[in-house]
């Protein structure tokens, strides 16, 4: 069966499409079968990203390792069971069409609660939470005292993902490996940097995730979504000579990917 990676929380502006693109690709170029599904239906990032990629590639004649995106199918209300949730049966319709072919399944989410989303985190073996470095995003996981010293107790999406792992444990799955990215990171505010890093590692403990590099905050990101490209692609597009903010965001990338710790992934780039 394929490996679910679910990205995920629910504010939006963290970056989870760029991390998504970027895991998904890097998987790809290793040699490895990727499936992506885009869960958010209004904006679909993710999905535009993939587009904005295979017109690029059909443009310049290119053919680079990219994950196999698809949109989730319709389903005709009448084919539902009574009390069958529609969205379920699109979602389950998507993964089973591309389990058969993938060895990983990245499915990214959107950045609110829904009814999709809900069940993609149920789905997941890995999940990604991309966080912005800043104790606004924290309020996701946690709530915090005035200080940003002491839990009070898990935030919403905390919530969300521990019914997920009881869901999975009713069903004899394997537990979720929970990895939370501190992700656009900046250069200033090294004290807020450092309460955040005390806070996240506090929390990681008592509610069981991993905390893992994410990217800087880096134009570069911008400039790759027009045409689809992430980091490992610039070579192949006649970038000769990486400068020095690519060369740190592509170790970075790097770091991630061994952060992660995938099945059967060896990080060759």
């Amino acid at each position: 069966m394929a490996h679910i990676i679910v990205v995920g929380n629910e504010k939006g502006g963290a970056g989870k499409s760029t991390v998504s693109m970027h895991v998904a690709t890097a998987l790809a170029r290793m040699g490895h079968r990727v499936g992506a599904l885009d869960l958010d239906l209004r904006q679909r990032t993710m999905g535009r990203y993939c587009d904005n990629r295979r017109r690029f590639l059909d443009a310049e004649g290119l053919s680079l390792p990219s994950p196999v995106y698809m949109d989730l199918p319709e389903i005709q209300q009448d084919a539902l069971a009574p009390g069958e949730n529609a969205y379920d049966h699109r979602l389950s319709k998507a993964v089973s069409a591309l389990e058969a072919n993938s060895d990983f399944i990245l499915i990214d989410c959107p950045g609110s609660h829904t009814r999709l989303s809900q069940v993609a985190h149920s789905l997941a073996d890995t999940l990604i939470t991309p966080l912005n470095d800043s104790f606004i995003d924290f309020d996701l996981l946690a709530r915090i005292d005035n200080d940003g010293e002491k839990i009070l107790g898990p935030s919403v999406y905390s919530e969300m993902v521990w019914s997920a792992r009881q869901l999975r444990a009713q069903a004899g799955l394997k537990p979720i490996d929970w990895i939370v990215l501190r992700n656009r990171l900046g250069a200033q505010q090294m004290i807020n940097k450092m309460k955040m890093e005390k806070a996240l590692e506090r929390l990681s403990k008592r509610i069981g995730f991993r905390i893992a590099p994410g990217f800087s905050e880096r134009v570069i990101f911008r400039e790759l979504f027009p045409r689809g490209l992430t980091l490992l692609d610039l070579k192949d597009i006649g970038v000769k000579q990486l400068n020095i903010s690519n060369v740190a965001a592509r170790q970075e990338l790097r770091d991630l990917m061994v952060a992660l710790d995938l099945p059967g992934v060896t990080v060759r780039f």
